[in-house]
C-alpha cells in the first residue's frame, strides 16, 4: 500500500461496548462515532484491533442487540469508500461473517502484516501472544473450535448471549479496575513477543490492543511497539501519516 499525500491510517481498539452499564456504554459509543466522523476526511484506512464489544456471539441469523450507532457509522464509512479491517479480541472472538456480509468489512482472527510506504506493520489484538498464559491459550483453542461454536449455537440466543455476558464479567473488570501499569519489558508478554519476532523478521511497527495500556515502547532495530490503550479511560488511538506512527488521544 502506498499512502496518498495528506492521507492517514488510523488504529483503535478495546471499546468494550456493553459495560459497565447501558447508559455508560452508549455514551462511549457516541464519543467514538464523533471521532470516526472527525477522521473520515483524511482517513485512507481504518483498523479496529479487537474487543470492540465486551460480549459478541453470532448465531446464523441472530447477532447481539445494541451498538446500532457504531454499526451504522461503520456502514456509512464503508459505503463512502473507506477500507476498514476488524480484528477479533478475547471478548468478541466469536465473530463470524456478519461484518463481511452486511458491512463489507473483513474480520481477522489472527495477525496481519501489511506494508505501507515501505514500513512493515505487525497488527494483532495481542491475546495469546508471547510466553506464558497457557490456561487462556488452551481455552482460546477450545472456544475457536468449530465444533464448540456449533454446539453453543444450539442454545437459544437469549440464553447463549446471557451466558457469554456473565462469563465476560467474571474476567477483568475493565470499566472499574485500577489503571494498569507497564510492568517492564521482561514481564510484558507482548514486548517479549516483539523481541522474539525481531530475531526472526524485522517489523517497523508492532500494533496491539488487549493490554489496556496507551503506550509507545522503542524496540531494537529501530522498531516500535504501540499499545492502543482503550476507550474506557484513554480514548486513545494511533495514526500513521506515511512517515511515522504516533499515539494520540481524542479530546484530551
Amino acid at each position: 500500500m502506498q499512502l496518498p499525500q495528506g492521507k492517514k491510517i488510523y488504529f483503535a481498539s478495546d471499546f468494550h461496548f456493553g459495560i459497565p452499564d447501558h447508559a455508560t456504554s452508549v455514551e462511549r459509543e457516541k464519543r467514538l462515532c464523533r471521532w470516526l466522523d472527525e477522521i473520515k476526511a483524511d482517513a485512507h484506512h481504518l483498523y479496529l484491533v479487537g474487543d470492540l464489544f465486551d460480549t459478541w456471539f453470532e448465531y446464523k441469523n441472530v447477532v447481539p442487540r445494541g451498538y446500532i450507532r457504531f454499526l451504522g457509522k461503520l456502514a456509512e464509512l464503508r459505503d463512502g469508500g473507506l477500507p476498514i479491517d476488524v480484528f477479533t479480541g478475547n471478548h468478541d472472538l466469536w465473530m463470524r461473517d456478519y461484518f463481511q456480509t452486511e458491512l463489507g468489512i473483513p474480520v481477522h482472527h489472527g495477525p496481519i502484516t501489511p506494508v505501507v510506504n515501505g514500513k512493515k506493520f505487525f497488527i494483532a489484538h495481542g491475546d495469546g501472544l508471547g510466553p506464558g498464559d497457557t490456561g487462556y491459550k488452551v481455552l482460546k483453542a477450545v472456544l475457536r473450535n468449530p465444533l464448540s461454536q456449533w454446539l453453543y449455537r444450539r442454545i437459544h440466543p437469549d440464553t447463549g448471549v446471557g451466558i457469554a455476558s456473565w462469563f465476560s464479567r467474571l474476567g477483568p473488570k475493565h470499566a472499574d479496575s485500577p489503571v494498569k501499569v507497564f510492568q517492564g519489558a521482561e514481564k510484558e508478554m507482548l514486548v517479549q513477543f516483539c523481541l522474539d519476532t525481531l530475531n526472526k523478521e524485522h517489523f517497523d511497527y508492532f500494533i496491539f490492543g488487549h493490554r489496556h495500556l496507551a503506550l509507545e515502547f522503542p524496540l531494537p532495530q529501530d522498531s516500535l511497539y504501540v499499545n492502543l490503550g482503550d476507550w474506557i479511560r484513554y480514548d486513545s488511538y494511533a495514526v500513521f501519516d506515511g512517515t511515522s506512527l504516533k499515539l494520540k488521544y481524542y479530546n484530551k
